[in-house]
């Protein structure tokens, strides 16, 4: 009867050892799905923020920047590229019934207005071209023109806001080009378009008024801006 007893709780124990490392398991688990899905959320923010395609390794060097996203990656216990490649997934799932939806090709990322919205987006676009440009992006075009090909961190900088949107619009409208920058093939340039000159009745850039003047004045304060952000670091 001793050794019964003995059976007995020696059985219980192996049970609650079972349930215990189970318990821990579930945790373990449970932290990495909230951990994942913490990184999709940090993801969407850096494409929205971005407003164009961002390569797999650009995301990563954003990611690591953070030290909240460091210790989320930790918890997965993996490699970045896992960890990154995990939370796309969930990232998609998170969409696939929203207004917006995540574009793959290859190792790069962006996103896009679900097709679902498409007829919405289409009356949207016409009645954003008939409508007459106003002073951020008659601002931002002057820049794409005087100072073009220029990427958009540049126009960024000068204006000291966001201008995805506004770029986009442009795009639509035909006035300006986006081209890979030959120097960064993970860089946008953009430029005025032929359609645009012509339209201004122009040759070339060169021969626009004041062209060589407003041309120093922007490279001033991008050189005065670098030696800003210089001492700051």
């Amino acid at each position: 009867m001793w050794l019964a007893h003995q059976d007995t709780c020696k059985f219980i124990s192996i049970r609650n050892d079972v349930r215990i490392k189970k318990t821990k398991y579930m945790q373990e688990e449970q932290n990495i799905k909230q951990s994942i899905t913490e990184i999709s959320k940090r993801i969407e923010a850096i494409l929205f923020w971005k407003g164009e395609p961002v390569n797999k390794k650009d995301l990563q060097k954003l990611l690591v920047t953070d030290s909240e996203t460091n210790t989320l990656l930790s918890n997965i216990n993996s490699d970045i590229n896992i960890a990154i490649d995990l939370a796309i997934e969930d990232l998609k799932s998170i969409l696939s019934n929203r207004g917006l939806c995540l574009i793959q090709i290859e190792d790069n990322y962006t996103l896009r207005t679900s097709s679902s919205m498409s007829g919405l987006i289409e009356k949207l676009q016409i009645e954003e071209l008939n409508k007459d440009l106003g002073k951020a992006t008659t601002e931002t075009l002057a820049l794409i023109i005087y100072k073009g090909p220029i990427k958009r961190s540049e126009i960024d900088n000068i204006r000291g806001v966001n201008s995805s949107y506004i770029l986009r619009n442009l795009m639509i409208r035909g006035l300006i080009d986006k081209e890979v920058d030959p120097k960064n093939s993970r860089t946008n340039i953009y430029k005025p378009s032929f359609e645009l000159l012509s339209y201004l009745g122009v040759t070339s850039v060169e021969t626009l008024p004041n062209y060589q003047e407003v041309v120093n004045e922007l490279n001033k304060f991008n050189e005065d801006f670098n030696t800003t952000e210089s001492k700051s670091e």
